[in-house]
């Protein structure tokens, strides 16, 4: 054990954990690849497998429901058995479930194959986060966070890119198998790079709070993303969401009582939330998702549905969020150093804020270049605001429980980004169709130009209708201009909370300094 603890601190005090941070910054790209790629082939699965909406829709929500269920377990394994060791089986898992929906025969076995991706991405996400506390400290630990974040955030323009062109050339399950050099690489690089870290003390399973988190979580997060798909009136999605907060609830009561219970060891330590840094670090992240989600929701659509790109373009057009994240992120950087968390995450919130409000301003005329320009400056504020968000809430936590917190902080996001989605979609659907001029249309087709901007556009061409299709554009940039208002808000709310709560400056959980202020001796008698 001693020469395992000299491995992690060599490796922690060297050049090397900067490549095996590479090495996890490519497992969350995997992830991000899958997430953003999947969408584009819905319309040839439809074809292709003979695939009905309500499938089309379980394709989706498999992956995010196992997904929900099974991250804080994930943490808690990591935590138990080893971060590295979990880490190389997920992304072994993770390639053969993308190998499995790439030569799916049917709908029912695609469906069961995003499941099990599912469950590898549950794993992925928080073991690259969680083994961060670990390797880096301080002001490094910061510049970490950016890496890992900027790698998730690039999948979300190069996704559709590299989706559009294979389906362009090959067969729909070509946009599963571009998973596999990224895997290989990743596997590599985390086998060879990674230092394996594991909890001192052994965490024990705590098998009914398992049970009724992964419960709740799956029960809010379906009823989320039904009412986003069937309103918010929907009575299943109701009952869903509320029946997912009683579990919670309930989940909470009874972690507050195994941490009152000698020697009980709950799978979540609450005492987490105690930590302002903790607790507000994770709030501002999901509210900074939250924001993201509403860009990355509304002009890809625009980009295809108003000015008249494919995927693809509409892929490469969001290059400039990236662009300004890596140019936000390296001027936060400095910025942090001087001013503190506190200046750096208010400031990314306050550009975000102005970019979403000049993006709210859109109109069916507006240019190509406008666009660029608001969409880069939310990419400056995200490169702010996400690491420095990020980087308070994992700067609470310890390597003995850096497993399961960090899946504590990406199952709230993941809950927050649902739930974001099914509100920005109310918002954005409220807005077409207040605008939308369907008169003199049959039922059956204001009901198609009803159900999505996309199928207005294409029932228009098909009408050969100039006045429809300058309709339908003008309400879906009427939808997307509140959307983006309501993001705006969302963003000076952000601000506020930032300023009012968020520590000048992250905590620092220097595993490495404690490690070597520690005697051989002493390291004997803690075991």
């Amino acid at each position: 054990m001693i020469y395992y603890r000299k491995l992690v601190t060599l490796m922690a005090t060297g050049t090397r954990r900067w490549w095996a941070l590479a090495a996890l910054a490519l497992s969350a790209l995997v992830v991000g690849l899958d997430l953003t790629v999947l969408n584009l082939a819905l319309p040839t699965l439809a074809t292709a497998l003979h695939a009905s909406t309500s499938d089309l829709q379980w394709i989706v929500d498999a992956y995010s429901l196992v997904l929900a269920a099974m991250m804080l377990p994930a943490g808690m394994l990591g935590d138990r058995f080893g971060r590295k060791r979990l880490l190389l089986a997920a992304l072994l898992l993770f390639a053969v479930a993308s190998l499995a929906c790439a030569y799916a025969p049917s709908a029912g076995a695609l469906i069961a194959a995003r499941a099990v991706l599912g469950l590898g991405a549950a794993f992925v996400l928080p073991l690259a986060i969680s083994v961060l506390p670990v390797l880096f400290s301080g002001e490094e630990r910061q510049r970490a966070v950016t890496i890992s974040v900027g790698a998730t955030l690039v999948a979300f323009p190069i996704g559709p890119v590299l989706g559009g062109w294979l389906l362009t050339h090959y067969w729909w399950g070509s946009v599963f198998l571009i998973n596999g050099p990224v895997i290989a690489l990743a596997l590599l690089a985390v086998a060879v790079l990674l230092p394996e870290s594991r909890s001192e003390r052994r965490p024990r399973v705590d098998l009914a709070g398992i049970l009724v988190s992964s419960a709740g979580l799956v029960a809010l997060t379906y009823g989320a993303i039904e009412a986003g798909q069937e309103g918010w009136g929907d009575a299943r999605a109701l009952a869903a969401m509320a029946a997912g907060a009683l579990l919670l609830l309930g989940f909470v009561a009874w972690e507050r009582r195994l941490h009152r219970r000698p020697g009980g060891e709950p799978l979540v330590d609450l005492e987490l939330f105690r930590s302002a840094g903790f607790t507000w670090g994770t709030v501002l992240a999901t509210m900074v998702s939250f924001a993201m989600f509403g860009l990355l929701f509304t002009v890809p659509q625009y980009f295809q549905a108003v000015v008249g790109t494919d995927a693809m373009g509409a892929g490469l057009r969001l290059l400039p969020m990236i662009g300004g994240l890596i140019a936000g992120a390296a001027v936060a950087d400095r910025l942090a150093k001087l001013a503190g968390a506190k200046v750096t995450v208010a400031a990314g919130f306050a550009l975000m804020a102005a970019a979403l409000f000049a993006g709210a301003t859109t109109s069916v005329d507006s240019g190509t270049a406008f666009t660029f320009a608001w969409v880069a400056l939310l990419g400056v504020g995200l490169g702010f605001a996400m690491p420095g968000a990020m980087d308070a809430a994992l700067g609470a936590l310890s390597a003995e429980r850096s497993g399961v917190g960090a899946a504590l902080i990406q199952a709230l996001r993941q809950v927050g980004a649902a739930i974001g989605v099914a509100v920005l979609g109310t918002v954005l659907n409220t807005g077409y169709h207040g605008r939308l001029d369907v008169a003199g249309l049959p039922a059956p087709v204001a009901g198609a130009v009803r159900d999505s901007v996309a199928a207005g556009v294409a029932v228009a061409h098909q009408l050969g209708s100039p006045a429809l299709l300058l309709s339908v554009r003008a309400a879906f940039v009427h939808g997307m201009d509140l959307l983006l208002l309501v993001c705006g808000g969302i963003a000076v709310a952000g601000v506020l909370l930032t300023l009012a709560f968020l520590p000048r400056r992250a905590a620092g959980v220097d595993v490495v300094g404690a490690e070597l202020a520690t005697s051989p001796g002493e390291q004997l008698a803690s075991r």
